[in-house]
């Protein structure tokens, strides 16, 4: 039984992401679960193993196999079952190892944007007492990678996905535009004239690249770049904004 589970934002690939408060979580926690996420995501692991190092933590660390989603159910069973499937792994892993204290785990980026380890923890059952740590977003790498402001003076901005931007477009009464897990490359579904784009992939991370200026002019570049490093690491995560 999970009695207590901590959700420690780690940033974006930097130990120097996870703040003081997320360090001591750390060293606090009894046991820590690690996902390995198969062939060819070695290193997503490999960076959580360098943050506990970094932070001093004495925890029992335990590996679980992340399951895959199953493409033959509709997005959002799709979603749902693969959630059921990841709380029963941390039960399963949990029991296991029978810690005497509170449950850890790194999640990348921050627990509270477009991550949902919150909802899969509403799964354990019994529910547990639930701490979250805040870390640095995909979004405040990206802008100060970029060195560049979220917000145009007085202007929204709408934080939302490729399938979103796929399916609906570029939302109205909106000047920036920050597009997250998106696998497909969305961006160049847009009438590109008058928007410009700041593109990121492996924010935070040795690996770190980045690319921006008027999309007319570097959406084929990003896109090749984007290829070819998906395919030298077998995976890659990229956010980006967009102005018009």
């Amino acid at each position: 039984m999970i009695r207590d589970l901590w959700l420690v934002g780690i940033g974006t690939g930097s130990p120097a992401h996870v703040t003081i408060e997320g360090m001591q979580a750390l060293r606090d926690a009894a046991l820590i679960l690690i996902p390995h996420k198969g062939a060819g995501k070695d290193d997503l692991a490999g960076m959580r193993h360098a943050i506990l190092q970094a932070s001093g933590s004495t925890a029992h660390v335990v590996p679980f196999d992340y399951p895959v989603r199953d493409p033959a159910l509709p997005y959002q069973a799709r979603v749902a079952a693969w959630h059921d499937e990841i709380a029963r792994r941390w039960q399963a892993a949990v029991t296991d190892a029978a810690p005497d204290g509170p449950v850890a785990l790194l999640v990348w980026g921050d627990p509270s944007l477009y991550d949902s380890t919150m909802r899969i923890a509403t799964r354990l059952d019994p529910a547990p007492r639930l701490r979250v740590v805040p870390g640095i977003t995909a979004i405040q790498a990206l802008t100060a990678a970029h060195a560049i402001p979220l917000n145009t003076v007085n202007g929204p901005v709408q934080i939302t996905t490729g399938r979103r931007l796929h399916d609906a477009g570029w939302p109205e009464g909106t000047d920036t535009l920050v597009v997250m897990l998106d696998g497909e490359a969305r961006f160049m579904d847009l009438p590109p004239d008058g928007v410009t784009i700041w593109w990121g992939a492996f924010l935070g991370m040795p690996e770190q690249i980045l690319d921006s200026g008027p999309l007319t002019e570097v959406r084929d570049r990003i896109l090749a770049t984007r290829k070819d490093a998906r395919a030298r690491h077998g995976w890659i995560m990229d956010t980006y904004l967009l102005q018009r």
